[in-house]
């Protein structure tokens, strides 16, 4: 059964910006460099170090609102990852990338969107159902924060396939990478995720659907992740951002 109460003691609680990042940054420190959780969680990290870079500057109208959001969904990841530490089953969502963390045919590039379709997939909407509850606010309220982060993933999911497929040459090789990336959009993941945010916000006083709804997006956005992560074989050993 999947919960949609704001976390509990099946999730990794933290309070803060600041809590999200040393927890990250200290589950990197611990794993292998090209274990394949590790490869999404230096993705991840840069996006949150630039989502503080943001409300720094003072980019996102309603920081609280900002940061509420940022955390909430960080807490998702946070929760599978200690699931799996914890011997537990994480959602079904994030199930390929754990399993399939150490294949040798599976590419960096590969990881790194298998974690991001899991958590833009799945994790967002329950994460903006979440915020809500925190602050007391309904969706519609959070939807310039929800852009705005999403505009951060999107620029750094571009910057990701840039690096990883760097060049028109590697692009007119017929790797089979290319056509199954090509099939994924981190726009339309972002854009399904706001609908489905809505969908279980509506359904909140109807618990059973609402379960029902989220256990089968949970399943469908797991699917996606196993397509992503299909083996390979062994391509260029290129670099992700940050590494």
């Amino acid at each position: 059964m999947v919960r949609l109460e704001c976390f509990g003691e099946d999730a990794a609680h933290v309070d803060s910006l600041d809590a999200v990042l040393h927890r990250m940054r200290a589950l990197g420190a611990g794993w292998p460099e090209r274990d394949g959780v590790a490869v999404f969680n230096r993705v991840y990290l840069a996006v949150t170090e630039e989502v503080g870079r943001h409300l720094d500057a003072g980019r996102f109208p309603d920081a609280r609102a900002a940061i509420a959001l940022d955390v909430r969904f960080a807490e998702r990841y946070l929760g599978a990852v200690e699931a799996v530490a914890e011997e537990r089953r994480p959602p079904a969502c994030w199930r390929p990338l754990f399993q399939l963390r150490g294949h040798p045919g599976v590419r960096p590039l590969q990881f790194a969107l298998a974690g991001i379709n899991a958590h833009i997939g799945h994790d967002l909407a329950l994460a903006v159902v979440d915020a809500c509850r925190t602050l007391g606010c309904e969706p519609g309220e959070l939807e310039d924060e929800f852009d705005r982060v999403g505009d951060v993933l999107v620029s750094l999911e571009e910057r990701i396939r840039e690096d990883l497929m760097p060049g028109p040459d590697l692009l007119q090789i017929a790797d089979p990478l290319t056509h199954l990336l090509g099939a994924w959009s981190l726009e339309r993941a972002r854009d399904a995720a706001w609908s489905a945010a809505r969908a279980v916000w509506a359904l909140r006083e109807l618990p059973d659907l609402a379960e029902e709804f989220v256990e089968r997006l949970d399943t469908g956005v797991g699917l996606v992740g196993r397509c992503l992560l299909t083996p390979l074989g062994v391509g260029p050993d290129l670099a992700l951002p940050g590494q």
